[in-house]
């Protein structure tokens, strides 16, 4: 969906300007010209392509967000921008570049940049859509209403997959019955969300968007750890400012977000992840590559069973995913239902330095370059603890909102380890809450920090 972006924006103008500078290199060593422009000309030319993408990158910047497009948007946009950076390009080159100039190299590393881009974004679409048709990197959505906006909603989330959400079917609201088929009412959203895995509702009748009734659909919702967005056709928005947050179209639509926290930013979320990739690759590189073989030999000398121990836990929008850890414990049947006690039985001699120190969740680096964690966020619980705490805690799937973390304000505060009592888990709740309603990346290198030198984060191992 088209949105607003400006981050997101920039860092396609970059990808952008790095395929046009390719293609300038690639002509340079592999045409003839090479032999005929020397060193300063080749650099006055790499300038002027450049300023001249960024001039036709501001004339037009429509329609940048090409992970929302088919593949045939795609190239009508960059096709358009393609024609303008031509006109730019020639413009500029009588003006500034020497008599003479090569027009034929402009036209050589031009037509070389479009095919390139051409074939580059038709690989993006394609690794998009298998990841799409695989499970990955979608919403599973239900529509409140059998309207006839919510069938044209409907149909152009199945004809368009790249939007990012794939479509589970349609709810009855109010008691209402209807001759359509409906997954069932939304009195049943608890049993439907985890019977059809959902994790976003869209609404499009109006009734639902005043400030009371927002109150409760978002209750209801946040039980269930699922998502709302409300949907209207374009031009609503405009006459009626009480919406005034951020909004998102496709096509006929505009979608709102009435429960907006900092992480629902694109820019955003694509800053926490650059730093995420970042700092994981750092860690296992420098850290993990060698203290790895130490500690694979350690545990295998001091218990039978693998070095690495792995769970299914819920990680963002309720989806499961493999945790790695170094293996603490012996091998035993309760691993998946009962934490780790105070003198706990189970676990190795080694397992009590590796937990002490946290170094049995280094391999959880893994998981953060691979996507399915951060390095902050909320700790993920295994499989039986979110089904066991989200019903005697209101709101507690509100946690999965965002990717967890192998780090969270919960455990610099003191909160990690044993939940052997409810409030416990009731405040390590809270600081998630807490977490994810005013996220900055600041904050996220102060609990790093508190991580590494806090005496807190140290609290309950063990």
């Amino acid at each position: 969906m088209k949105t607003d972006h400006s981050g997101v924006r920039f860092l396609y103008l970059l990808f952008d300007l790095l395929l046009l500078n390719i293609s300038v290199y690639m002509v340079f060593y592999n045409s003839p010209m090479y032999n005929y422009i020397d060193l300063p000309g080749r650099n006055l030319y790499i300038l002027h392509a450049n300023i001249s993408e960024l001039l036709a990158y501001i004339i037009y910047s429509n329609r940048n967000y090409f992970f929302t497009d088919s593949y045939t948007e795609r190239v009508k946009a960059f096709s358009i921008r393609f024609l303008i950076l031509l006109a730019i390009l020639f413009l500029l080159a009588e003006i500034f570049l020497p008599t003479g100039y090569h027009k034929g190299f402009l036209v050589e590393y031009t037509g070389f940049f479009f095919v390139f881009k051409v074939v580059v974004f038709y690989l993006i679409y394609k690794v998009q859509l298998y990841r799409y048709k695989n499970g990955y990197a979608h919403h599973r959505v239900a529509i409140l209403g059998v309207g006839n906006s919510d069938l044209v909603l409907g149909k152009l989330l199945n004809d368009n997959p790249s939007l990012g959400f794939k479509l589970a079917g349609y709810l009855s609201s109010k008691g209402l019955q209807s001759d359509f088929a409906t997954l069932g009412n939304l009195d049943d959203l608890p049993s439907l969300s985890e019977r059809y895995k959902l994790n976003m509702l869209f609404v499009t009748d109006p009734s639902y968007f005043t400030k009371e009734n927002t109150r409760v659909l978002l209750s209801k919702c946040n039980e269930t750890g699922m998502r709302v967005r409300y949907v209207l056709t374009k031009g609503y928005w405009s006459n009626n400012n009480r919406m005034g947050r951020t909004k998102e179209s496709a096509r006929y639509f505009e979608m709102f977000n009435p429960q907006e926290i900092p992480l629902d930013s694109l820019t955003l979320r694509t800053e926490k992840r650059i730093f995420d990739i970042l700092f994981s690759a750092a860690v296992i590189l420098f850290i993990f590559s060698w203290l790895f073989p130490i500690m694979g030999l350690l545990i295998k000398l001091n218990s039978k069973g693998p070095v690495f121990f792995k769970q299914q836990r819920t990680g963002i929008n309720n989806k499961t995913f493999w945790c790695y850890k170094f293996r603490t414990m012996t091998v035993n049947s309760e691993s998946d239902s009962k934490q780790a006690q105070v003198n706990d039985s189970r676990i190795t001699s080694i397992g009590h330095f590796m937990r002490k120190t946290n170094i049995d969740e280094l391999p959880q680096f893994i998981n953060v370059f691979l996507g399915n964690m951060s390095v902050v966020g909320p700790r993920p619980h295994m499989l039986k603890h979110t089904e066991q705490y989200s019903e005697l805690i209101r709101h507690y799937k509100v946690r999965h909102f965002v990717k967890p973390g192998i780090t969270g304000w919960a455990q610099v505060n003191g909160f990690r380890g044993l939940t052997d009592e409810l409030w416990k888990m009731e405040k390590r709740v809270e600081y998630d809450m807490e977490y994810l309603e005013k996220w900055n990346f600041i904050w996220d290198i102060k609990i790093i920090f508190m991580t590494l030198f806090g005496n807190k984060a140290y609290e309950n191992a063990g």
